[in-house]
């Protein structure tokens, strides 16, 4: 009986903790980035009739008679913390993707890096999957070798604004859930980890062939128009292109005078992982993983 009860007890703390949230990282650095609006740091990239900007948010969408919308920074980066509020639609939004990524297609079409937040669109009553991924010189581009991690939050993602973050240094890539970090990709390589200036840009499009189930389902227009709505205070610190290679500028990862990721942050992101975490590219047995070395 006393076993019984003391699993019952720890069952229901976990239950308890699970529905909470995770613990605190004990450190926030969002707040040491200076809020920029829209049009201090962004301009339309594509899609200028399917986005309207306010004092509160920038709102882009997608119906039938578009390809959606998106946007991009005005300036290349080549490190850097880059954190948007987001919030996303309810209801049927299979095939859909909303984002905020980095990227340098355009300046190396057939071969760009791109470090990636992406949330997959679904169905009713079924979470969304929040998507992160790395690419590196091309893996992206025909033969496809992306590093995904996949979650679902411990939230609802319709209901309000939460912030979504990357922070990409020398030596690693930490993405971040209102200041929570839910993964670390560090530099194992050269080869593994991208090192050349990227854009940052944000977007709404059908990606029916894979978002939702492998492709399984697809974007459904009688649900349109399908939302992706951005508050209007983004979260822009970096090192430009053309600065000097000794510029730090990105707030630490952790807090002063700590190397890495404090053992509270790991402790909160180890907790997301094993709550929330729903697909590692590294622990997929159908990958061929001589194509990604780090694993």
């Amino acid at each position: 009986m006393a076993l019984l009860l003391s699993l019952f007890l720890l069952f229901l703390f976990d239950s308890r903790s699970n529905a909470q949230g995770p613990p605190s990282p004990g450190y926030y650095p969002s707040s040491r980035v200076q809020s920029l609006g829209f049009s201090q740091g962004f301009r339309n990239l594509w899609g200028p009739q399917h986005q309207s900007l306010d004092q509160s948010a920038l709102t882009i969408w997608l119906d039938k008679n578009s390809g959606g919308s998106g946007f991009k920074s005005l300036k290349n980066y080549r490190s850097g913390y880059f954190g948007s509020y987001m919030k996303l639609q309810p209801g049927y939004t299979a095939g859909i993707i909303t984002s905020f990524y980095l990227s340098n297609n355009q300046d190396y079409p057939g071969n760009h890096d791109e470090i990636d937040i992406e949330f997959l669109g679904t169905t009713p009553n079924k979470p969304y999957t929040l998507q992160t991924n790395v690419y590196i010189r091309g893996s992206g581009d025909g033969n496809i070798v992306g590093r995904e991690m996949k979650f679902h939050l411990w939230f609802d993602p319709t209901k309000a604004y939460h912030h979504y973050a990357i922070l990409w240094d020398p030596n690693e890539i930490i993405f971040f859930v209102d200041d929570v970090p839910i993964r670390r990709y560090p530099k194992k390589n050269d080869a593994t980890f991208p090192q050349r200036p990227m854009y940052v840009y944000g977007s709404i499009w059908d990606a029916s062939s894979w978002a939702t189930e492998d492709g399984r389902i697809k974007a459904d227009y009688r649900y349109q128009p399908f939302v992706g709505k951005y508050s209007n205070s983004f979260k822009l610190a970096g090192c430009t292109a053309n600065e000097s290679p000794s510029c730090r500028r990105a707030p630490s990862s952790s807090l002063p005078g700590g190397e890495g990721l404090s053992r509270q942050q790991i402790e909160a992101m180890l907790w997301v992982q094993r709550n929330h975490k729903v697909y590692d590219y590294c622990r997929d047995p159908r990958r061929d993983h001589t194509h990604t070395p780090e694993c």
